[in-house]
């Protein structure tokens, strides 16, 4: 009887550790109320996982959502529950492979032909732990994809975020940038590779291609901003069986794939982010770069050898 009374006392503060827990696995969340009606949006990799939520958020808001994904059919029946869900019709889906410029290009082109406005743009898609393999350029699959895919997307579209500005760039990264370098003499990791540290290696790009896309888009009206999801149940780490069995053991520590979105949509929406450029964030409030990660003159050098890889010109 004893026993049964203890358990039965303890049992209540045993609920509450585990909502406590649970909220504090969580993370932040956007408290933003804003509106996108008449907003278009372009989110990459929008058809699972944290773009889809992302997605499902700012349709929820009224925006018209583009989801840019390779898999069509993925994206299909992911814009056709946000739909569903939302009762915004204006969820769209267009192909787009980051592993590939061409098909980059033409995204870019079909977009720009038929949309006047773009006011958002996430690069939310991305690479992990991946074998090694190259794109169709050439290029190390998470330098590729996670990286020069979203900054020659980004170059495309430029313009018409200018012209729809006040507008927003939202560059998804990670906290695993902190043990990423840039490793100017062998990008493409020719003479050895570690696809753990590609993914590091990848992130870091995607902070210091933040860094200095806010910088010289000071006083146009456009910002870009970086972020660190958290670490998230999702898809990304299915190239690995390790890390696979280890998400599913640990899941109960993990966020959702709408906690982890909450970020993302914060970057987009929070009113009080409208001339906030350059940024790093984490649970919707800003969160430290690591020393790497506010290098000028890397970014600087990062940004040149990436024009040159693209054969574009960017000044």
């Amino acid at each position: 009887v004893k026993n049964l009374l203890v358990i039965w006392v303890s049992f209540p503060i045993r609920i509450y550790l585990f909502f406590t827990e649970r909220r504090y696995v969580a993370g932040g969340q956007c408290k933003s109320a804003a509106k996108l009606d008449g907003k278009v949006v372009i989110i990459t990799g929008a058809n699972t996982g944290i773009g889809k939520e992302t997605a499902r958020d700012l349709a929820r808001r009224g925006a018209r959502v583009i989801v840019a994904c390779r898999d069509v059919a993925k994206g299909e029946a992911a814009a056709s529950e946000i739909r569903a869900e939302t009762g915004n019709q204006q969820v769209i889906v267009k192909k787009l492979d980051l592993a590939n410029t061409k098909s980059i290009r033409e995204f870019a082109e079909n977009f720009l032909a038929e949309e006047k406005e773009l006011h958002i743009l996430i690069n939310n898609a991305g690479v992990m732990l991946y074998p090694y393999s190259k794109t169709a350029d050439g290029f190390e699959m998470h330098l590729g994809v996670n990286h020069l895919g979203h900054f020659l997307l980004t170059f495309l579209l430029l313009e018409r975020l200018r012209q729809s500005a006040p507008a927003r760039i939202v560059n998804v990264s990670s906290l695993a940038h902190h043990g990423g370098r840039i490793r100017f003499h062998d990008l493409h990791g020719d003479k050895s590779y570690n696809r753990g540290l590609a993914y590091c290696h990848s992130k870091l790009a995607n902070v210091l291609f933040t860094r200095e896309l806010a910088r010289r888009l000071q006083g146009t009206k456009v910002t870009a901003n970086s972020l660190h999801p958290g670490s998230v149940r999702s898809e990304l780490v299915r190239h690995s069986s390790v890390m696979t069995w280890l998400w599913k053991v640990f899941s109960f520590f993990l966020k959702t794939p709408s906690e982890g979105a909450q970020t993302s949509v914060y970057c987009a929406v929070a009113e009080e982010l409208d001339s906030v450029t350059g940024q790093y964030f984490s649970d919707c409030q800003p969160a430290y770069v690591s020393p790497r990660g506010r290098d000028d003159e890397t970014a600087k050098k990062l940004w040149h050898v990436s024009c040159e890889l693209l054969g574009i010109q960017w000044d």
